[in-house]
């Protein structure tokens, strides 16, 4: 269950990325000691530069200088406190692990009370609180969710949407193993508390305290947290589920953040619900024989919580050591879509929008050093780094 979203716009602008912070442009020769006012909508704040030592701190993240944050006048009563100045430094990982949190929390908690209600006769109807449509609904809602907690991040959620912004949207790559362990983390939590909610349901379904297993077992309960395959899919229908579903994602979400789409203007607002009637729709058409894991951080996070938690290696080798795909699949089907949307349709900055579709960056390395030294120049002097 993929999340994505798209990147401010001018770092890499995609993902999952709804909420975009606004663009905050300073002059170069603001001094850093100063605070500045800026307008946001109709109301004026007060938002301090970072000081030279965080802000070394952030760059080396792969992360703006400043952090995009509003305070107040009195910032400088805080601004000495170790945690105030550790969240300066960390607000945007911090920020994709609880959104990817709260995706997952939403998810797995909706698989858990489909599985593990099942035949409950005092449900309305008489059999179970909910079926399987009720789980793209829980995807689709924690990525909303999720999107609207980690707007200043970009709100990628995803491993495989970060590094297709990467790949396309010039998102500086020191941000990627940031951004990867942040989700994983994310994942590896929310998928902790649907555990800790669910621990008695747990025992009561698996037949006893403790039991534990792993699908194809009839009473498996691992499939709440990971994905696991139909045992009929063959190992290429596997990858291929996973990589198209994938695929659809980034392109997607490339079309909703693309400006030079008219139909963007119109949707821009919208893009948190947008992402998750595309989540819902991947759940609904191409979930069942894999169970659309097309997240990285939604799958593995929480398998490695299973299994720490008591689940047996199966959780590993099930399915012909099927957990290999959620983690590769996600890349290259997000990476293909990514490309295919811009090599027919975008029209802005991409590596596909240059001589040779971006090879001379591989052949000749040096024109693309040469390129990146400038445009961090033009950024110095906007006073964005």
């Amino acid at each position: 269950m993929g999340s994505a979203a798209s990147a401010p716009h001018g770092e890499s602008n995609p993902a999952r990325g709804h909420s975009q912070p606004a663009q905050r442009h300073v002059s170069a020769q603001t001094p850093l000691s100063t605070a500045r006012t800026i307008t946001m909508g109709s109301t004026a704040s007060i938002i301090p530069r970072t000081s030279q030592d965080l802000r070394k701190k952030r760059s080396a993240l792969g992360l703006r200088p400043d952090a995009p944050i509003e305070v107040d006048k009195d910032i400088q009563d805080r601004e000495d406190l170790f945690w105030f100045k550790t969240r300066l430094v960390l607000r945007e990982p911090f920020l994709e692990f609880f959104g990817t949190l709260i995706l997952v929390l939403f998810g797995d908690g909706a698989i858990a009370q489909v599985l593990l209600s099942t035949g409950q006769t005092t449900a309305p109807g008489g059999n179970g609180f909910g079926e399987y449509q009720s789980i793209p609904w829980g995807f689709g809602i924690g990525l909303m969710l999720g999107i609207y907690v980690a707007g200043d991040s970009g709100a990628y959620l995803n491993p495989a949407v970060t590094f297709s912004n990467c790949l396309f949207r010039q998102l500086p790559w020191r941000r990627f193993p940031v951004y990867l362990l942040a989700q994983l983390l994310g994942g590896f939590v929310g998928a902790g508390i649907v555990y800790a909610n669910y621990f008695s349901a747990i025992d009561w379904y698996e037949g006893g305290a403790g039991i534990r297993t792993v699908p194809p077992a009839t009473q498996a309960t691992a499939g709440i947290f990971s994905t696991y395959p139909q045992p009929f899919v063959s190992k290429a229908n596997q990858f291929f589920s996973e990589f198209i579903a994938s695929a659809i994602l980034m392109f997607v979400i490339f079309a909703l953040k693309d400006r030079g789409n008219n139909g963007v203007p119109r949707s821009d607002k919208w893009f948190p619900l947008c992402l998750f009637f595309l989540m819902f729709g991947i759940g609904s058409c191409f979930g069942w024989q894999t169970g659309f894991a097309i997240n990285l951080a939604r799958d593995f996070g929480p398998r490695l919580m299973s299994h720490a938690v008591g689940y047996p290696s199966e959780v590993w080798t099930a399915g012909g050591y099927y957990f290999w795909i959620p983690m590769v699949a996600p890349f290259a089907g997000c990476a293909f879509g990514g490309l295919l949307y811009d090599v027919f349709i975008y029209t802005g900055s991409s590596p596909v929008n240059t001589p040779w579709l971006g090879m001379k960056y591989i052949v000749r390395p040096d024109i693309a050093i040469k390129e990146r030294r400038e445009r961090v120049r033009r950024e110095k002097a906007d006073g964005l780094v």
